[in-house]
């Protein structure tokens, strides 16, 4: 016992050692790469002072006497706040994380490769008005001063995480502020890509209304044909993406919630406006929280770093949000490689030369990769170990992407600035029309009135195409080619409408068919009826009746499901095959509001209810392509318990042939496998179960977040420092969005919501006020880094407020940039 003793003694030593050297490690990064908040530093090139305050909650407000100071700062700023996620954003957008993350980043370079995002950044560049090119020569100047600075003054090069990673930090360009951009324009379009692939996928098993019914159209509109290349696919791997996930998952890309009201409905008699995109939980959070303000400069909103723009937000006059537009705009063509010669592909007019062009992969810790690329007429060949795409591309063919971002023509910076400088709602409106990538409906208010509309390149496909973008199209026909773009003023678009009132919530816009109809594709109207039933509760709305509203967890979903799905079940008496905790779970939905919240067992019964319900339902006629339609697909759901004599059919199980399974006996076997599975997880009392203890929202850091290891039941990740989780309420089709993987370790984890939440109030624009999911600091260290995340579980807001006096009140410090006419100007990029 003695010798086991002094061996127990020994590791408990030893792990508390490691404590003490992480600990010193920690407060070495922190003495060297934290940035200094007050103080006054010399620049060269700058035209006056500039002064930086941080308000009581650490975000910039930057104050400046010329425009061109205004945006040298915000670079400065966005540099000294988030110079990590920026570098590690271009990087993404260039293919060239490998150079920084070695070899576990190749896919994901090889991807962006192909695509070839930053070369349409930098052709972008001659498309753009002299005016754009300047803001974003002279922000990259301001970025590259404070790497200067960093490195002048070691401090660890300006975020703990270069500690770690190591590399060079490359001037900041004006075309990396439009990768940025085209790197956003990606995470958005992915969805439409990653159902499009899915849907080829299934339609090579089954028949087309089964695929209309797994994937059905949006409420009201009709069903066409979904011819395919009926050829078998390829079994391929697929690649792990660093850095951007599983592209096969169409639910892992956007959704968001915008609305906005006339004086008529509101107690100040002047519009407001709520906006809060949905984008996946990272630390730091996407957006970062800034106040641009110089000589004809009046800006505060959430902005994205690396860009100087704020891409929600407000001005002296307006304020305008935003929200996916669901656009189908990618469309994925199968091309039919020449046999005889592998350089060639077949078009309507016979064989034609891939265009092709060489590129060098440096990779960290190993030799370079080399790589030829190829594109068709229809765009970029696409690696098929990615997004599903092998089980569509049949041998001697390969994948192409046409995809409206994918254009060296690319002006939506000129209509971001225009949009930014806007001083009515219709100014704003026309702002957009040069607008590109990604898609998005524009919601915005000014001092008289709201207006809403579709912003954002949709592709013009041929009336007689039979495949309607829907599903991966055999390229070498021009049946479905794209012939054009849809014009911008024939674009959905209104402005102080009859009611008052606009909203949307990702579902359908405007009623034009084929092919001027936008989509096929948009996300479920649970959401948006929730909007229009609560803004119709009352007369009058108020900056604190939106702030309640963004926060609503009430889902009109599980409303409309649980008693469809229940029916026949609450009364019914269990037999003895049944779960022991059924009848109680039974009970307790059935008394339920539909209200997500954290405190309550019903959420997480139901939750796990529809997960176990879809394989019930579609499991064997799928088979491993159920791995592929995860989570609670109401739409679907709903047509099967809705329509019984015709949709009910997926309901009996066709791998027995002596009975025929009912709904409802498929519903009672379901809820019986949720409840096994929720008691081996939380345990047997029912009374114990809360939705808050699944459903935590995880704020995870991209690069370090799942760095580290346990020993001997002590956790030494990484992740404890630098990820932020807490738990919340709402789910995947409340206003208070929480979307959940429905997979993996953690199923219920909210890890898609609301990094923003922004309400407007157009009586007084300083009466406006916002919130970030995680805080403007990047550096994991700093007090800042995740002090705005209570306030935003908690629903609460802080001020927008642009007035200088009310701001300092409450200042934490203030950075002065004095020019310093002895140094040596920067170079403009």
């Amino acid at each position: 016992m003695g010798g086991l003793w002094r061996l127990f003694t020994r590791v408990a030593a030893g792990i508390a050692l490691l404590a003490l050297c992480a600990v010193l490690v920690v407060a070495m990064i922190a003495s060297f790469s934290m940035p200094r908040l007050s103080g006054t530093e010399r620049l060269a090139g700058l035209d006056a002072r500039i002064e930086i305050v941080r308000d009581a909650h650490g975000i910039p407000r930057i104050f400046a006497k010329t425009p061109h100071d205004a945006w040298f700062a915000l670079g400065y700023v966005h540099a000294m706040d988030r110079l990590w996620q920026m570098d590690v954003g271009r990087r993404l957008a260039q293919g060239r994380l490998s150079e920084r993350f070695g070899a576990v980043a190749l896919p994901t370079d090889r991807l962006m490769r192909a695509l070839d995002l930053d070369g349409h950044a930098a052709r972008s560049l001659d498309a753009l008005s002299p005016e754009s090119r300047e803001v974003l020569a002279i922000y990259a100047a301001g970025v590259n001063a404070r790497i200067a600075r960093n490195e002048a003054e070691g401090q660890g090069r300006g975020a703990p995480e270069f500690y770690v990673f190591g590399g060079d930090i490359d001037s900041w360009t004006p075309a990396d502020s439009l990768s940025i951009l085209k790197g956003m324009a990606f995470q958005l379009s992915r969805g439409a890509l990653a159902k499009e692939v899915k849907r080829g996928r299934m339609l090579l098993g089954l028949e087309p209304q089964q695929v209309h019914d797994l994937f059905p159209d949006y409420p009201g509109q009709g069903v066409g044909a979904l011819p395919l290349i009926r050829t078998e696919g390829r079994d391929a791997p697929a690649d792990p993406l660093f850095a951007l996930g599983d592209l096969s998952d169409e639910a892992a890309a956007w959704a968001s919630n915008a609305w906005a009201v006339d004086g008529r409905h509101t107690a100040s008699r002047a519009p407001l406006l709520a906006s809060d995109p949905h984008l996946p939980l990272t630390a730091p959070g996407i957006w970062h929280p800034v106040q641009v303000s110089g000589p004809g400069i009046t800006l505060i909103g959430g902005s994205l770093p690396g860009l100087p723009a704020v891409v929600i937000g407000r001005n002296d006059r307006i304020a305008w949000g935003i929200t996916a537009a669901e656009i189908d705009d990618t469309d994925v063509f199968i091309e039919e490689v020449d046999p005889d010669d592998p350089t060639r592909y077949r078009t309507p007019d016979g064989w034609a030369a891939f265009e092709t062009r060489e590129e060098t992969i440096r990779v960290s810790g190993a030799a370079p990769v080399e790589m030829t690329l190829r594109a068709t007429r229809h765009g970029p060949v696409m690696p098929i170990t990615v997004a599903g795409l092998a089980a569509v591309t049949p041998r001697d063919h390969v994948p192409a992407l046409s995809w409206t971002a994918l254009t060296d023509d690319d002006t939506s910076f000129d209509a971001l600035r225009a949009l930014n400088s806007a001083g009515t709602v219709a100014e704003a409106l026309r702002a957009a029309d040069g607008y590109i990538a990604p898609a998005l409906n524009l919601v915005v208010a000014d001092a008289r009135g709201v207006g809403m509309g579709v912003v954002g390149r949709v592709p013009l496909r041929r009336l007689t195409s039979r495949i309607q973008g829907r599903v991966p199209a055999p390229g070498w026909k021009d049946d479905d080619d794209w012939v054009g773009w849809v014009a911008p003023s024939s674009l959905p678009r209104t402005i102080n409408p009859a009611s008052g009132a606009v909203a949307n919530a990702n579902n359908r816009v405007g009623n034009a068919a084929f092919p001027r109809h936008l989509s096929f594709d948009w996300d479920a109207p649970y959401r948006l009826n929730r909007i229009l039933k609560q803004l119709d509760a009352r007369d009058t709305h108020s900056v604190e009746s939106f702030r309640a509203l963004q926060m609503d967890s009430v889902s009109e979903m599980a409303r409309a499901l649980a008693p469809l799905v229940g029916e026949g079940l609450w009364d019914a008496a269990p037999g003895p095959e049944a779960h022991p905790l059924r009848t109680d779970a039974l009970l307790a939905l059935r008394d339920w509001n539909g209200e997500m919240s954290e405190r309550r067992g019903e959420p997480l019964i139901f939750v796990a209810w529809l997960d176990a319900l879809v394989p019930r339902v579609a499991g064997d006629e799928l088979g491993a392509l159920i791995e592929h339609y995860r989570g609670p697909r109401p739409l679907f759901l709903e047509r099967v318990y809705r329509d019984i004599d015709e949709a009910g059919r997926w309901c009996d199980d066709i791998r027995t042939e002596d009975t025929a399974e009912t709904c409802a006996a498929m519903a009672a076997a379901a809820l019986d496998d949720a409840l096994t599975g929720l008691a081996e997880r939380y345990g047997d009392d029912m009374g114990d179960w809360r939705w808050g203890e699944a459903h935590h929202a995880v704020h995870r850091h991209s690069t370090l977040g799942d760095v580290g290891t346990t020993v001997m039941g002590v956790d030494l990740s990484l992740g404890t420092l630098v990820n932020i989780a807490h738990e919340t309420s709402g789910g995947d089709y409340t206003l208070n969005r929480g979307a959940m993987a429905h997979g993996g370790p953690e199923p219920y984890a909210n890890v898609h919501a609301a990094g923003l939440r922004a309400v407007f109030d157009l009586a007084d624009l300083d009466r406006s006020m916002f919130v970030v999911s995680t805080g403007a600091s990047g550096h994991f260290l700093s007090e800042y880094y995740d002090n705005l995340a209570p306030l935003w579980r908690a629903g609460e807001l802080v001020p927008m407020s642009t007035d200088r006096e009310t701001i300092e009140s409450g200042a934490v410090g203030t950075l002065v940039l004095a020019p310093d006419q002895d140094a040596e100007a920067p170079m403009l990029p």
